[in-house]
């Protein structure tokens, strides 16, 4: 018998597996600059109240998007950030292309034209999958900032405009 996945709205009792899985990346330190995950309050805050979706494999949440404004002025609301994180043991499996095409397909109805995402140049692996998603490079920052462990890293800039 075969495994069950689904992809559904992240909901507030999600964070404890969501940030269990942010915190994977961060380990990782090739995903964000933060230096550690932040408490459920100041993570919703961030992050706009629509889109946001998990995949669920068998009962467990094994990955999770969601998107942040990229600005607060009302002429960009439908221009977004993305945030897309896969637990290590289900990466490379193609439910994170099932998840991001959910997004994408739902972006129009939610008034979301341009996606954007800054991802670390060092994480290939995160640049490959979002080219395979329709993004395309747009540009680059070269020593933009430090990450947690106090490395210079540079970021390669991505878009999907729909």
């Amino acid at each position: 018998m075969g495994t069950e996945k689904l992809i559904r709205d992240m909901k507030k009792d999600d964070w404890e597996s969501v940030s269990k899985i942010y915190a994977q990346g961060l380990d990782k330190g090739i995903s964000t600059f933060e230096t550690a995950c932040p408490p459920y309050d100041e993570w919703n805050r961030n992050h706009l109240s629509n889109c946001r979706y998990v995949a669920v494999e068998d009962g467990k949440v094994v990955e999770w998007t969601a998107l942040s404004p990229t600005s607060t002025r009302p002429a960009y609301s439908g221009s977004v950030e993305v945030s897309i994180y896969v637990d290590e043991a289900y990466q490379r499996k193609g439910i994170g292309y099932k998840l991001m095409q959910h997004l994408i397909s739902t972006a129009p109805e939610n008034g979301i034209w341009s996606f954007y995402a800054a991802i670390f140049s060092i994480n290939t692996s995160s640049i490959e999958f979002h080219e395979k998603c329709g993004f395309r490079e747009i540009g680059s920052r070269e020593r933009i900032a430090k990450d947690r462990f106090g490395q210079w890293q540079n970021t390669t800039l991505m878009e999907l405009r729909l």
